[in-house]
Parts: C-alpha cells; sequence; structure tokens
C-alpha cells in the first residue's frame, strides 16, 4: 500500500511538471509574438514622408603626414577637398526611399616643394617645386535607401544605399618650377555607380543626423586636356570596378525629415 501511494506521489509529480512546462513553452512563444509584432511596427521612416537634407565632407593633406612621405625630404605641399551634396527623397514605402542628389566638389592641391631620394645606391633623385592643381566639379545624382530601425522606437537605423551618378569638372595644373609658368587645363567627365551603406539617428524629433561611408563601385572617367592656348594636348578614358573602404569618402549629414500622421503617433 506503502508502494502504491509513492507510485502515485510520482505520477502526479511527473504530471504536474509537464502542466508546468508547457504553461511555460505558451508564455514564452506569447512573448517572443508580442516583440516580434512590436520590432515589425517599428520604422525609421513612413511612406509618404519627404526628407530634405545634405552631407558634407572636408579633408586636408600636408607636410605633417610623415609616415606618408617617407622617401621624400624637403616637403612643402598642401592641399583640401571639400565636397557638399544637398538631397531630397520620397519614401515610397516604410523604410525605402528615393531620391535626387545635387553635389559640388572642389580639390586645391599646392606643391611649394619636393625633393625624392632612394638613397645613394640607387642613384635615383628628383626635386619638384612650384606646381598647383585646381578643379571644380558638378554631379547630380539618383539613389535608393534602405532603411532598418534598430530600436523599438525607430529612432536609430542603419541604411543600404545604391547610388547613380554623373559628374563634370573643369581641372587646371600649374607648373611653375621654370622661368615661364605653364598651364594645362582639363574637362573631366564621370560616371558611377556606387554603394554607400551607413548610419542615422534622430537628435530631435524632426532631425536626424547620419554618416555613410563609400564602398565604391563601377566608375568610368574621361580626361580631355588642353594647353593655355586652348590646344588639345591629350586626352584619357578609364574604366573600373572596385570595391573597398574609401576613407575620403566619408560624409557627415543632416537630415529634416517632413512627416505624416503615423510617425507623430510613435513619438507619443
Amino acid at each position: 500500500m506503502k508502494q502504491q501511494r509513492v507510485i502515485i506521489f510520482l505520477l502526479a509529480a511527473l504530471l504536474l511538471s509537464f502542466v508546468a512546462q508547457a504553461q511555460e513553452k505558451r508564455a514564452n512563444q506569447k512573448i517572443v509574438r508580442i516583440n516580434k509584432e512590436a520590432n515589425q511596427g517599428a520604422s525609421f521612416g513612413y511612406k509618404g514622408e519627404y526628407m530634405v537634407g545634405v552631407t558634407a565632407s572636408y579633408g586636408t593633406i600636408d607636410s605633417g603626414d610623415s609616415n606618408f612621405w617617407v622617401f621624400l625630404d624637403n616637403i612643402n605641399i598642401g592641399g583640401t577637398l571639400t565636397t557638399v551634396k544637398p538631397f531630397f527623397g520620397y519614401f515610397y514605402r516604410d523604410n525605402r526611399c528615393i531620391g535626387v542628389r545635387l553635389g559640388y566638389q572642389y580639390m586645391d592641391a599646392n606643391l611649394g616643394n619636393i625633393d625624392l631620394d632612394l638613397g645613394a645606391q640607387n642613384d635615383i633623385s628628383l626635386s619638384l617645386a612650384g606646381m598647383r592643381l585646381r578643379n571644380d566639379s558638378y554631379s547630380v545624382s539618383l539613389f535608393h535607401r534602405s532603411y532598418l530601425a534598430i530600436d523599438s522606437k525607430g529612432q536609430f537605423g542603419i541604411f543600404a544605399e545604391l547610388e547613380a551618378s554623373g559628374q563634370l569638372g573643369n581641372g587646371e595644373f600649374i607648373n611653375g618650377s621654370g622661368e615661364v609658368p605653364k598651364y594645362t587645363r582639363s574637362e573631366n567627365m564621370k560616371l558611377e555607380l556606387s554603394f554607400n551603406p551607413g548610419i542615422s539617428a534622430y537628435i530631435f524629433p524632426s532631425v536626424c543626423t547620419s554618416v555613410s561611408i563609400g564602398l565604391g563601385g563601377v566608375q568610368y572617367t574621361s580626361i580631355q586636356q588642353y594647353d593655355d592656348a586652348g590646344n588639345k594636348t591629350g586626352s584619357r578614358n578609364a574604366s573600373k570596378m572596385q570595391f573597398k573602404l574609401n576613407i575620403a569618402n566619408i560624409n557627415f549629414g543632416m537630415v529634416v525629415h517632413l512627416w505624416n500622421k503615423k510617425k507623430m503617433n510613435r513619438i507619443k
């Protein structure tokens, strides 16, 4: 009789254990379902929304970059590269945006003096001075962005951008090393299909900041060169496909979002 009671007690305990596990499993499934629905409801940008913004980058190079100029002496070099790109976009569906971007880029580099010395054993030396390169270019592009909100409220997001752009520019190279300066003018054209991922975050309810990095793509370049009298002296056409991190193409942006009613409900 005592053994029967023990067996009944063990069976009851086992049954209660199965019931408790089944209830816990149903509760966990409910929590996962709720979290999944909450994440699906978060969007960084909503259908019908507009955005207006600008990205900019600025870089310099000078004689202080001694690690770069390891084989050079008596260096006097300086240069700047400035890029400004305003843009306009429209969300044709949640987290999907198409837009138009305009761009202006200015480059100015001066070579006051530079000596190349590979050592006495190589018997190679070179000295350059009085050179300057300037270039202005304008661009227009179409882009597509896909956003992914990384928090439940959609205040932080990452994006992948595909951009098709065309660029036209004029450059001027001045060689002042001789008694009479020599001028060379160039007309440049570039077509490019590029990939630019980035991250964006709202710092105010209607304003967000973004950082994007150019990872390369497919590019075609055409350059026509002329002397100071306007005579054509040469040309070059080149195409390449290259995917790598370009530190000269890191852009910081500021974007204003024009909301619809759906996003207002998220912030309340």
